[in-house]
């Protein structure tokens, strides 16, 4: 891409893609230790630091300096500054934009005479590339800086110790690396522009440990192009340097030696590039605007990433990216001259995921899919090797719990749209484990561990307890997975378009079975993962012990679950859960399939049946006696939940009839090109409810909660329960999606609403109020991977051949119906009393 397109691009080309306006956005968002966010997005990004996630201060300050004058432009710089010494101005900023892997910040400052301006705009790519699992890999990051003007300007940059400690007491240890242009290595692919890094670390690092949910090892590399044109650099007191910039518009290409703590005499690493821009007015009556441009790279380098209790035993794990590269130099230069591939990978993403959500929701659901896309990720950390990778995750911010089921389970929707691959590299560490026999109960564990980074397991098995939630979540993530492997849903931008400008990927060659040569995946039907029915049937057969131990267990407890947590655990113990009894349904429903697919037919006979006998006894036990509603608990009268697991009976095809059974031979959108036959559980003709076409869960109880939602809605969303006037935002979109489109829609806005007026400063969270200023209700989650249930509406439109989304439609026939909530609460209470009098011998 030229540098002319790659300007429009940040400059102008993503100016109306963000319609919202979060009040934090992505910068750098790589992994749980890479996190950098824009704070008070809403704000000039010059009135305050930015943030790691947990809202703790990041040094990171962008300056410029043009016309004698200085102007901070990220961060607060100028509080280094004298008002005195230095003529301290503002540029007018102009706003950010954001797509799902770019974030960018524009500025216009005053030319000279004022008679025109140098328009700035800083462009952050953490990109996203589902056809290049090797490149989403690498914990880096990219700011492109590009310039357009007639007046020269200069640049500064700095960051400090922050990016490698929670700790401000800790000795930092620095140096300054440069590698010349054209160097080479073995793999003739070193740095084509030659680069100068910034190596920060921790004099004594503490392997996998954190402070503050800071790593406290590893090492950042902070990079900007060497040679003639290149940057200058100085390392030295923040206030020191700062103001030698505001003073000289360049540092002096120095380096301090003496080591010292975070914020003792601050020490920071610092670049410094001028623009020549004013050629292009000389001479001339009418200024003819030149573009320059400056890369900078981020890279938090840490081996290992975790450790893990694999079946060999405690194992330190390696970065995957490991397998390609000779060490981190390779890397960091590779990483810097791949800018272009990697801005195309993921720019065919974004604009994918633009096109999809548009369609599938409104601008508002476009905004909020690309808001949640790097958040998403940034809660991962790819391990293992090209044939075999594991992707770990943090449960970040709730507890920091390690690969947390229920954490995975509404993110789950992410990686089906993005790249179903991926969920199955974020199972592939729970089922090794617990088939290894280290966790001692007879359903799923909770998590591998009580805290990132560390997989030590549960060898008591007294992790936390949610049996029902968590084998339900196990049975249906494994046949969506499952359904993904057995039909070519690989969406359009998981292929490139072509290799044309990309370099190849050292050494990619020694894994030619799962990457080219350029470090693209190859097509599912080729890679050891494949995309054919036997690879599905391999897939569940290996961990077949596990999904029927779980089963076994939901068989026994799922129809009416006894005292106990579900996902939602800040809300509390509870017997007779009713969102929480249609989920362990749906698992053996989910059970009869993985069954029926490795060949054990009486196994899916018996679930399959059971599955509808269960069903059945559902509606009566769990929705209101007068069926306008799904009560919290099956003896809690006069409450009402969001029953927010019915998505996963139309995702899994269960909703799918048999007059819809039809072969589907494609999709629309971008997205979205599935090419399978019909995908429909195997046995529902012959077993099951013979209800509403053989579908598993009937239309009535679609329609039911359909209106029920539209008539609970609260101004900033969906509430989660009768309980409080909180949410859940992964939740109101699983509940969204298999909704009428009025209700849908109307679901939407009112998040669309909280995303533009909440008072909430953190990465999106997914917990809070629908009232008020739609804040905290007490608890802070934030920056959590659940954003991925986002995705919701996006995963069901693949899901089926399509035909989940077609079984829907019945509920765009009318309008929704109007409940009097508070009578039809009040007559529930009522009934259930003179009800409760009978007697609940089963329950």
């Amino acid at each position: 891409m030229r540098l002319f397109n790659l300007f429009l691009l940040a400059a102008g080309g993503l100016a109306s893609a963000s319609t919202l306006t979060p009040n934090t956005v992505p910068l750098i968002v790589r992994n749980p230790y890479l996190s950098t966010w824009l704070y008070h997005a809403r704000d000039a990004p010059w009135e305050n630091w930015p943030m790691f996630w947990t809202g703790a201060h990041v040094g990171f300050s962008v300056m410029a300096s043009a016309s004698g004058k200085v102007y901070p432009l990220l961060g607060r710089p100028q509080d280094s500054l004298s008002t005195k010494r230095h003529k301290i101005a503002y540029p007018e900023y102009l706003g950010v934009t954001f797509d799902a892997s770019t974030t960018n910040l524009s500025y216009s400052i005053p030319a000279a005479g004022g008679e025109s301006s140098v328009l700035v705009t800083l462009s952050f790519l953490s990109p996203i590339t589902p056809s290049s699992t090797m490149r989403q890999a690498i914990p880096a990051g990219y700011m492109t800086v590009f310039v357009a003007g007639c007046d020269d300007l200069d640049l500064y940059t700095d960051v400090n110790g922050e990016w490698v400690t929670g700790n401000r007491d800790n000795t930092l240890r620095w140096e300054m690396f440069e590698s010349p242009p054209g160097e080479e290595k073995a793999t003739k692919n070193g740095t084509k522009t030659g680069i100068k890094t910034w190596k920060v670390r921790r004099e004594r690092e503490e392997l996998l440990t954190e402070f503050g949910d800071r790593a406290e090892w590893g090492t950042l590399h902070f990079s900007a192009p060497g040679g003639e044109n290149g940057v200058r650099y100085q390392s030295g007191t923040s206030a020191l340097l700062r103001g030698l910039f505001a003073e000289r518009g360049e540092l002096r290409d120095e380096v301090d030696g003496e080591f010292r703590r975070v914020m003792e005499d601050e020490p920071v690493f610092a670049f410094s590039k001028g623009f020549k821009l004013a050629d292009g007015g000389k001479g001339k009556e009418k200024c003819e605007k030149r573009e320059e441009s400056v890369r900078f790279t981020w890279a938090l380098v840490q081996d290992p990433v975790v450790q893990f209790a694999s079946a060999r035993g405690l194992t330190m794990m390696r970065p995957l990216w490991q397998s390609f590269f000779t060490d981190a130099d390779e890397l960091v230069g590779w990483h810097f001259d791949d800018f272009e591939t990697a801005a195309n990978l993921a720019g065919e993403y974004s604009d994918a995921l633009a096109r999809d959500a548009y369609e599938s929701g409104s601008r508002e659901y476009q905004d909020i899919a690309a808001l949640s896309a790097r958040q998403v990720l940034g809660a991962t950390q790819f391990s293992g090797t090209p044939e075999d990778p594991i992707l770990f995750l943090k449960e970040i911010s709730s507890n920091g719990n390690f690969q947390t089921v229920d954490v995975i389970f509404p993110a789950f929707p992410f990686f089906l749209y993005t790249n179903p691959r991926w969920l199955a590299y974020l199972l592939e560490p729970l089922l090794e484990h617990q088939l290894s026999g280290q966790y001692p109960n007879d359903y799923s564990m909770h998590d591998l561990g009580a805290h990132f980074p560390n997989a030590t397991g549960h060898p008591d098995g007294r992790d936390e307890y949610m049996p029902v939630e968590e084998c339900g979540n196990m049975l249906i993530m494994g046949l969506a997975l499952a359904n993904a492997l057995r039909y070519d849903t690989d969406p359009a931008f998981v292929r490139p378009k072509g290799a044309e400008g990309m370099r190849t990927a050292p050494g990619a060659k020694r894994w030619w079975e799962s990457v080219d040569e350029y470090g693209i995946d190859l097509p599912r039907g080729e890679a050891k993962l494949g995309s054919t029915p036997k690879a599905a049937e391999k897939w569940l057969s290996r961990s077949y012990k596990l999904w029927k131990q779980w089963t076994g267990y939901l068989v026994r407890e799922s129809l009416i679950p006894h005292n106990q947590l579900c996902t939602d655990d800040f809300a509390g113990w509870l017997a007779n859960q009713t969102n929480l009894a249609l989920k362990g349904i749906i698992g053996i429903k989910a059970m009869s399939e993985i069954a029926d697919i490795v060949g054990e037919k009486e196994d899916a006979k018996f679930y399959r049946e059971t599955a509808g006998e269960y069903i059945e006894k559902w509606q009566e036990y769990g929705i209101s006696r007068d069926g306008t509603h799904a009560k919290l608990a099956y003896t809690w009268y006069g409450s009402w939940t969001t029953i927010y697991n019915l998505y996963a009976d139309s995702l899994l095809c269960f909703h799918v009839s048999d007059k819809n059974k039809s072969s589907v031979t494609g999709g629309r959108k971008s997205g979205k090109q599935p090419r399978m036959e019909s995908q429909l559980p195997l046995g529902q003709q012959a077993y099951g409810p013979k209800k509403d076409g053989n579908v598993f869960i009937p239309d009535k109880v679609y329609q039911m909660q359909s209106d029920w939602y539209h008539a609970v809605l609260q101004k900033y969303g969906l509430p989660l329960d009768s309980r409080h006037l909180y949410t859940k935002s992964d939740w109101e979109f699983f509940a969204a999606a298999v909704t009428g489109r009025k209700t849908r829609t109307e679901i939407l806005t009112s998040v669309a609403r909280w995303v533009n007026e909440t008072e909430t400063d953190r990465p999106f969270t997914d917990l809070y109020d629908t009232e008020g200023n739609g804040g905290f209700p007490g608890i802070w989650f934030m920056a959590r991977p659940v954003v991925g249930g986002h995705f919701a509406f996006l995963a069901l439109e693949r899901a089926c051949g399509g035909k989940a989304v077609e079984a829907l439609k019945f509920l765009d026939k009318r309008e929704p119906g109007e409940v009097d909530v508070e009578l039809v609460l009040m007559r529930d209470l009522s009934t259930g009393e003179q009800y409760d009098d009978e007697g609940w011998e089963d329950l």
